[in-house]
C-alpha cells in the first residue's frame, strides 16, 4: 500500500494542526442558521483572514443555491489570499459529497475554480448505519469506498474521506475502511464522532488504531459533535494521538448540540503549547470579530459565559478576583483579551465625533468601510449618538453588523408609534414602504395586539400579505431581546425566528419534511423599533426566498 500525499507540503506528523472550518456547511445545518450567498462570501473572507487552512464551503448537491454559493467562494476567496491572511496562498476550498458519482460531480463542479480544491466524500461505517440506513454489508461498504474515492481522485488531487459514525464503528472494520480509502487515493482521513458519543480515551484509541493501519503518509482528521459536551476534549485527545487536522465551526455551531468550537481549539493549543508541542496557523486576534460576524449572519446568540469569545470571558466581578487582577493579570487570566481580539479598553465616541474618528475605530474593529457603506453607517451612528451619551465598541459592532445581515428590503420601516398600558388596548400605528425606493408605495396601518410588539407585527403581516398573499403568512417561533451595552440608554438587540405558515409556501426542499426557518436581527435604543427591524428582516428573507423560488420555477430550474 502506498499513499501519494498532499502536494502542498503539509507534514501529517509535524507540530502544526490544520484548522478545517465547517461553519458554512455543518454550522449552517443548525435550525434557522441558513446564510445567503452574500453572507457566505463575507464569512469566507473572514475565515481566510483568520488563517484557517480549509474552508468547507457547503454541500453542493444539497441545492442549486448551495452549489452556486460554494462556487462563488472558490472563485473569489479560493483564488487569491485575502488581505491580512497570516499565511501565504489562499485556503483550500472544500465541498462535501456523499459517496455517489452525482454528489461528487457537483462537488467538483463547485470547487474546481479554486487554486486549492478539495472533494470531501463520506460513507457511514457503523453497524447501526449499515443495517438501518445503508442496508449494506461490510463488503459492499468497502467496495463503495474504493469505487467512489477512486472516482473523486480521478477528478481532484486532494481527497478527504470520512467514515460517518466512526465513533460507533468496530475498530477493526474502521481500520479496514480507511485502508481501502487510502488505496483508492484519499489524502486525508476523517474520524467523525457523528453523534458525540465517545469519551476522550476512546477517541485516542481510535486515532492510534487508524494511524497504525494506514501509516504516516496521510493526514488524520477528527470531527466531533458536542452532544455530551466533549467535542473539544475529544478533539484534543485526537491531536495527542496523532491527528493533525481538526474540523471546527465558529462559536461551535452545528447540528444538534453543535461542533467543536474553532476558537476553543485554537486557544487551547496555543495556551498549552508547552504541554502539547502543537499549534495552528490561525491569527487569534481575529477570533472575536469572526465570532460576532457569524453570530449575526446566522442569528445564533453567543452565550455570555462562552469560552474565549463570550461577553463575560474576560469579565471579573468578584472582589477577590478584581484585587488579584489589579496586582497581576495572570492571577485570574490564562490569556489576555487582546490576544483573541477582545477589547480591553473602550474608545468612547459621541455626537461630537467626526467621520475620520468613526472610520478609524471601525477599521480597528476589523470593519473597514468606504464610500456609500461608510456614509450609511455614519448616518446611523449620528442618530444613535443623539440618543446616547457615549457609544461603545459593542454599539459600533451591532450598528455595522445590522447592515451586513440585512436582506433586500421589500418592506421598509419609515415610522411607528405605539400606545400601551394595563388600562387600554395596546395599539401600534406603523408607516411602511414597499417597492422601489424612488417610486415607493406608502402604507399606514393601525393595529391592536396583546402588546406593542405584537401590534407592530400584525401591521407588518398585513403589508406582507398585500405583497405575497398567503405565501407571506408566518409563525413566530422565537423572540429574544438583550441589551448590547449597559445603562439606561443602551442599544436593544432583538433576534427573531419565523417559519412560513402556509404548507404551499413553506419553501421545503424536494423530499424535505419541515419548512425552512428564517431569522432576523435588529438594533435600536427603542426596543419596539428594534423588534420591528428584526421582524422585517426575517419577513424580507421569506419574501426574497419566495421570489427566488418563483423565478427559478419560471425558468424551469429545479
Amino acid at each position: 500500500m502506498t499513499a501519494s500525499f498532499d502536494w502542498r507540503g503539509f507534514d501529517p506528523g509535524g507540530d502544526v494542526v490544520r484548522i478545517f472550518d465547517t461553519t458554512m456547511r455543518d454550522g449552517e445545518q443548525s435550525p434557522g442558521a441558513t446564510m445567503t450567498s452574500k453572507e457566505k462570501l463575507e464569512v469566507a473572507k473572514t475565515l481566510s483572514r483568520l488563517g484557517v487552512d480549509v474552508i468547507e464551503a457547503g454541500f453542493p448537491a444539497a441545492s442549486p443555491d448551495d452549489l452556486r454559493a460554494v462556487r462563488g467562494v472558490a472563485e473569489t476567496v479560493g483564488l487569491e489570499p485575502v488581505v491580512g491572511r497570516p499565511q501565504p496562498g489562499p485556503p483550500i476550498v472544500c465541498g462535501l459529497a456523499r459517496a455517489t458519482k452525482g454528489d461528487i460531480d457537483k462537488a467538483w463542479e463547485a470547487v474546481r475554480p479554486a487554486a486549492r480544491p478539495r472533494i470531501h466524500t463520506f460513507l457511514a461505517t457503523s453497524p447501526i448505519h449499515r443495517e438501518h440506513k445503508l442496508r449494506m454489508g461490510k463488503a459492499e461498504v468497502l467496495a463503495r469506498i474504493r469505487e467512489m474515492v477512486a472516482y473523486a481522485r480521478s477528478l481532484c488531487a486532494d481527497i478527504e474521506f470520512s467514515a460517518e459514525d466512526a465513533g460507533r464503528t468496530e475498530l477493526d472494520f474502521l481500520a479496514e475502511a480507511f485502508r481501502a480509502a487510502v488505496d483508492a487515493g484519499a489524502t486525508t482521513l476523517n474520524v467523525p464522532d457523528t453523534v458525540g458519543y465517545v469519551f476522550p480515551d476512546e477517541m485516542e484509541e481510535r486515532i492510534r488504531t487508524v494511524r497504525e493501519a494506514v501509516g504516516t503518509g496521510v493526514v488524520i482528521s477528527v470531527h466531533c459533535h458536542d452532544d455530551l459536551g466533549l467535542a473539544v476534549a475529544n478533539s484534543l485527545a485526537a491531536v495527542r494521538a496523532g491527528a493533525r487536522q481538526v474540523e471546527v465551526a465558529v462559536n461551535g455551531i452545528g447540528e444538534r448540540a453543535g461542533n467543536t468550537s474553532l476558537e476553543e481549539i485554537v486557544m487551547a493549543l496555543r495556551t498549552r503549547r508547552a504541554k502539547l508541542g502543537l499549534d495552528t496557523r490561525v491569527d487569534a486576534t481575529q477570533l472575536t470579530r469572526a465570532s460576532h460576524l457569524v453570530s449575526r449572519v446566522t442569528g445564533m446568540i453567543v452565550q455570555p459565559n462562552k469560552a474565549i469569545v463570550g461577553a463575560n470571558a474576560f469579565a471579573h466581578e468578584a472582589g477577590i478576583h478584581q484585587d488579584g487582577m489589579l496586582k497581576h493579570a495572570e492571577t485570574y487570566e490564562i490569556m489576555r483579551p487582546e490576544t483573541v481580539g477582545a477589547a480591553h479598553t473602550q474608545l468612547v465616541l459621541g455626537k461630537h465625533s467626526g467621520r475620520a474618528a468613526f472610520r478609524a475605530r471601525l477599521a480597528e474593529l476589523a470593519y473597514p468601510l468606504e464610500g456609500d457603506a461608510l456614509d450609511k453607517a455614519f448616518a446611523r451612528f449620528k442618530e444613535l449618538a443623539d440618543k446616547k451619551k457615549s457609544i461603545t465598541d459593542a454599539d459600533l459592532v451591532a450598528l455595522v453588523s445590522d447592515d451586513i445581515a440585512m436582506p433586500v428590503e421589500r418592506i421598509r420601516l419609515c415610522a411607528l408609534q405605539v400606545a400601551c398600558g394595563d388600562l387600554g388596548m395596546p395599539t401600534a400605528t406603523v408607516r411602511l414602504e414597499t417597492g422601489d425606493p424612488e417610486a415607493a408605495q406608502e402604507h399606514v396601518l393601525a393595529k391592536v395586539g396583546t402588546g406593542p410588539v405584537d401590534a407592530v407585527y400584525r401591521a407588518i403581516d398585513d403589508v406582507a400579505a398585500r405583497l405575497a398573499g398567503e405565501a407571506a403568512a408566518v409563525d413566530l417561533l422565537e423572540y429574544a431581546i438583550q441589551s448590547v451595552t449597559s445603562g439606561i440608554d443602551a442599544l436593544g438587540e432583538v433576534r427573531v425566528r419565523i417559519r412560513p405558515k402556509d404548507p404551499r409556501a413553506r419553501l421545503v426542499p424536494e423530499g424535505g419534511e419541515q419548512a425552512r426557518v428564517f431569522h432576523g436581527h435588529g438594533t435600536d435604543t427603542d426596543i419596539v423599533v428594534a423588534s420591528a427591524k428584526a421582524y422585517l428582516s426575517a419577513v424580507n428573507r421569506v419574501l426574497a426566498a419566495r421570489a427566488a423560488m418563483e423565478e427559478r420555477a419560471e425558468r424551469g430550474v429545479a
